[in-house]
């Protein structure tokens, strides 16, 4: 369970910097019911950009928000539908947008389910402690603005290779910028990193994406409550939900997964990663180019037991596609030649590049499972284009100008060839395999007790649902310091 043990002397002191600086901690409820959140704070935000730096914007980590950079409130959940001229597949698939969460990625909710129970706890000082965020880069950076919100300090670590925007914002934001050896599929140095600063800072509180139970939460309570809405509204008498992928990553965002598959039972649950770094299904390593999706381990938080299918997804694919997506040339055939409706097509810089691996593991999936137009597919669009132009940058350097015969050839290589190769559905043994391989990287490598890992497997029911039981007491605490701040 999420350790909600208080530390009374700490907590006066936060209390006290959270009254001085007009700091106000939204709830789970509220994030995912935006019309809780009080008025006077609604009017606030009518004044306030999505990204300012400016703490009433902590009630902006919902996907309700008006997709508006400056000024918005909140609305219905965010997502695109994708037709079958764009993925070549009858089944519907859905993804949830994260372009308008503040920073433009759901981390921002992720790292907020692990600093504030810390903070609203007193486990956590921002007065002496400073927040540590190791990540392949969008956990950084939600990090990183969540505690400036917060009035809190933080280290941001991500790999030197990740794109120069992640760099160049937290340069602004976060305290201090560490850049580790290597790719996105280098999370063994970030670790090595976070051990260094343990060792040597009296200071430091780690925030381990990859470990963090908090991160599991946010996304089983918001995430998959938001995407139970937008199945409620979509869904006929006739549909069916078939089922929801994610890249691995953190695997935080396959908690919702968990959620989902309680409201609809028959449900499938797949894991996407890397074909160029294929932990899960051949227990390989590599590098890979899907930017924000780590490797080479099995995170702590993933509910293995739970995951039906594993996914490889090249990033020749993911890669590919950015070009056809938002250059005029691809924009431009999409519309003339596929009839994919032009408001669609001018939404697709939605899309990032680990978003782009989410929508093609859902093709795979609707292809595999030969879903069809009465089947239901879920994803997320982790974040947009707005962290990827250095990449735009690179590949018009390289490869030229880009024509529509590029963009033929990209649509049909990438979208429309895709197949079901590179896939496997998990039998018991397989999840086990996998379940196991925790062993290396959290036991031997991270200090992790081998009886949490054993009781995450066969105390199932008990372990994960223990920490889902956590939401209501996280809000009394939040009430709780909001009401001891006097600032409501």
């Amino acid at each position: 369970m999420i350790d909600l043990t208080v530390n009374e002397k700490q907590l006066q002191r936060t209390i006290e910097r959270a009254r001085k600086r007009n700091i106000i901690v939204p709830t789970f409820k509220e994030m995912k019911n935006p019309e809780l959140i009080p008025e006077k704070i609604k009017e606030k935000l009518k004044n306030i950009g999505l990204w300012d730096i400016n703490s009433y914007n902590l009630f902006r980590i919902t996907w309700k928000n008006q997709p508006v950079k400056e000024g918005g409130v909140f609305g219905a959940v965010n997502y695109l539908e994708l037709p079958k001229e764009l993925t070549g597949t009858n089944a519907r698939i859905i993804a949830l947008v994260g372009k308008w969460f503040p920073t433009g990625c759901h981390k921002v909710g992720a790292t907020f389910g692990c600093l504030v129970p810390r903070l609203v706890t007193g486990q956590f000082d921002p007065t002496f402690h400073k927040a540590v965020w190791p990540s392949t880069g969008n956990f950084c950076r939600g990090g990183a603005y969540n505690a400036e919100l917060l009035s809190c300090q933080s280290i941001a670590i991500l790999p030197k290779e990740m794109s120069q925007e992640r760099f160049s914002w937290l340069s602004q934001v976060a305290g201090e910028v560490i850049a580790t050896p290597g790719c996105e599929s280098n999370v063994k140095e970030i670790f090595d990193k976070t051990w260094e600063l343990r060792n040597s800072r009296d200071n430091v509180v780690i925030f381990n994406q990859f470990e963090e139970l908090g991160n599991y939460l946010w996304h089983y309570e918001v995430t998959g409550h938001a995407i139970e809405e937008v199945l409620n509204g979509i869904m006929g008498t006739e549909d069916r939900f078939a089922g929801a992928i994610f890249t691995s990553g953190s695997a935080g965002t396959m908690a919702c997964g968990d959620y989902l598959k309680e409201k609809y039972p028959l449900s499938k649950l797949a894991v996407g990663e890397a074909l160029q770094c294929p932990t899960l299904l051949e227990n390989g390593f590599g590098g890979h180019r899907i930017e924000g999706i780590g490797d080479k381990h099995v995170p702590w938080i993933h509910n293995v037991k739970n995951t039906d299918l594993a996914v490889a997804v090249d990033d020749e694919d993911s890669i590919g596609l950015i070009r056809l997506f938002n250059e005029p040339a691809g924009k431009k055939y999409l519309v003339e030649e596929q009839r994919v409706s032009k408001e669609l097509v001018e939404k697709l810089s939605y899309l990032g590049i680990s978003s782009i691996a989410n929508v093609l593991g859902a093709i795979k999936f609707a292809k595999y499972y030969e879903l069809t137009e009465r089947d239901i597919v879920v994803t997320v669009l982790t974040d947009s284009m707005e962290l990827y132009h250095s990449r735009m940058e690179e590949l018009r350097e390289k490869n030229g100008e880009y024509k529509e015969i590029n963009a033929a050839v990209d649509y049909y290589r990438h979208l429309i060839s895709l197949t079901t190769d590179n896939m496997q559905e998990l039998t018991y043994t397989d999840r086990r395999r996998i379940h196991n391989l925790k062993y290396y990287t959290w036991i031997e490598q991270q200090g992790k007790e081998l009886d949490e890992l054993n009781a995450q497997w066969y105390d199932y029911d008990n372990y994960w649902g223990s920490i889902r039981k956590q939401t209501d007491t996280i809000d009394q605490l939040i009430n709780e310091f909001n009401e001891r701040t006097g600032l409501l």
